[in-house]
């Protein structure tokens, strides 16, 4: 069932992305060309900054998922509604506050900000990007919270992919047409209630039995404080630097930004999504027994690395031909540069890299143990941003980042395997640094043949291309020289499709 649930949760995610994906591209592009590069920096800007509302929320979400995962595990419907009978509680008064700060900062950043945007339009911009997540934490928050410790984010993948193409679609047609960019963000509002309503149904039909009237457990989740020092350490840490850029330089840089940020974004969704598919079952695994939890733990290391490395060797190779295509005719500012690729696929490398670490911290609930080494990376992130910034503009927000990330990294990655593991963090390192050899490798290999891409059919045959030929060099290289992860995968392949093939036998039986 976990198997079953996390492919689901896999096909479902990465479909949803590929759509997101294709739709999104062509937003950007035509708000650059209809309104300018100020307008994209503007929206950009406007988003980072409602995401730090997130923060009202941080804490209680991934604290619950945490709870939720031995109770689901065995099945105990009593138990879960007291964890969601309590997160149920903080959600509503989550989605008061967001509301509250949307408002503020509708009449606040207008005030503030230096545009030649009017700031009544600025002002609609704002609430109709915000009021939505308002709306959606104070009603759908809980409720996403146990489909994930089920293992059945493929349901709320499936319903915000339809949101989504809804949404993208729509404004769409709304930029074609010239339309006011505040009709264009309405939309998305509008489409945000929509999802909140379907999540209401399809609970009320599948969910019959949680009972919010149930005694609160609070206690369940009473690490969400420790949670909530993650939580905000991370949106700091992710949303800073659009931030910084706003305030020191300019709207037009913040959109180079953006639009490098976008492409990288993107590869981090797909990783979040692979991620988050498996990792109910990394969850519930590491309740039932250490031993097996640590060869499915070591397997998923060495090949989710492998997967991270191989698809950001592929963007790091297209994506200045792709820029070249992306912003032809968009003459308001260059946005062609080759050390931002650079600098940015260090970023993704040293973020996800050390996921699966991170993933067993999360999940062994040790967030009160790690809280002071996530307040000193934000810390670090944005001291040092601040310094760079005035003197390598945006290169220096950047800079920043990867300061923030070596030091936290490492000490994820040590603190996973000396004190959840116990056992040496060369294991994980060993396979960083293979990894970043091939990486290196394949991309000066890549730099001698010097591609000619002209057209986005060049980009996305090319992108196929080499990514058929970089994962399997990747997981080849992975597998020689982790025997024991590669044995594990091979055997749980192995059973995989023998379910398959007897449920197949089963049903062409009954049939």
């Amino acid at each position: 069932m976990k198997a079953k649930r996390s492919m689901l949760n896999l096909g479902f995610g990465l479909t949803s992305q590929v759509i997101t994906i294709i739709l999104g591209f062509f937003i950007p592009r035509l708000i650059m060309v209809n309104y300018g590069s100020e307008a994209n920096g503007l929206i950009a800007s406007i988003v980072q900054i409602i995401s730090y509302f997130a923060l009202l929320e941080a804490g209680v979400g991934a604290a619950s998922l945490q709870a939720l995962y031995k109770p689901v595990a065995k099945n105990d419907h009593k138990q879960i509604n007291s964890i969601l009978t309590a997160t149920s509680s903080y959600y509503k008064k989550t989605g008061i506050y967001y509301f509250i700060s949307v408002v503020l900062l509708a009449v606040i950043y207008p005030l503030v900000i230096h545009s030649e945007i009017n700031k009544l339009s600025i002002m609609a911009i704002i609430l109709f990007s915000g009021l939505g997540g308002a709306i959606n934490y104070y009603y759908q928050g809980k409720f996403r919270v146990l489909l994930i410790a089920e293992g059945k984010s493929y349901v709320e993948t499936s319903i915000v992919t339809i949101a989504n193409i809804l949404n993208n679609v729509v404004r769409i047609v709304l930029l074609l047409q010239g339309v006011d960019i505040i009709a264009v963000q309405a939309s998305f509002f509008v489409l945000t209630v929509l999802q909140i309503v379907a999540f209401h149904i399809y609970a009320k039909r599948n969910y019959q039995w949680i009972d919010l009237s149930e005694k609160p457990d609070f206690a369940a989740i009473g690490q969400k404080n420790s949670v909530m020092v993650h939580e905000i350490s991370y949106l700091i840490f992710r949303n800073t630097d659009v931030l910084i850029l706003t305030i020191f330089t300019n709207l037009k840089v913040v959109s180079i930004y953006v639009m490098y940020n976008m492409i990288f974004t993107i590869v981090d969704n797909i990783v979040q999504t692979i991620n988050g598919s498996v990792k109910s079952a990394l969850g519930q695994s590491y309740h039932e027994g250490k031993e097996a939890f640590v060869k499915l733990y070591d397997a998923y290391e060495v090949y989710f690395m492998g997967l991270i490395f191989a698809i950001l060797t592929v963007v790091y190779i297209l994506i200045l031909p792709f820029m070249r295509l992306y912003t032809a005719g968009v003459n308001d500012v260059n946005y062609i540069n080759f050390w931002l690729p650079v600098l940015f696929v260090v970023i993704k490398l040293l973020t996800n890299a050390r996921t699966s670490s991170n993933n067993l911290i999360t999940i062994a609930g040790h967030f009160r143990n790690t809280q002071f080494r996530s307040i000193m990376e934000s810390a670090i992130n944005l001291g040092a941003s601040i310094i760079f910034v005035s003197f390598f503009g945006i290169y220096g927000v950047l800079m920043g980042t990867i300061a923030a990330l070596l030091y936290r990294s490492i000490d994820i990655v040590v603190y996973a395997n000396r004190v959840l593991l116990e056992r040496s963090s060369w294991v994980t390192f060993r396979r960083w640094l293979t990894n970043v050899a091939v990486f290196a490798a394949i991309v000066f290999i890549t730099t001698k043949l010097g591609l000619s891409i002209t057209s986005y059919t060049g980009v996305i045959l090319w992108g196929t291309a080499l990514g058929l030929i970089i994962l399997p060099i990747y997981y080849a290289v992975g597998s020689l020289l982790e025997r024991e992860a590669f044995l594990y995968a091979w055997g749980y392949a192995k059973r995989f499709r023998s379910k398959l093939k007897a449920r197949g036998k089963v049903a062409a039986s009954q049939g």
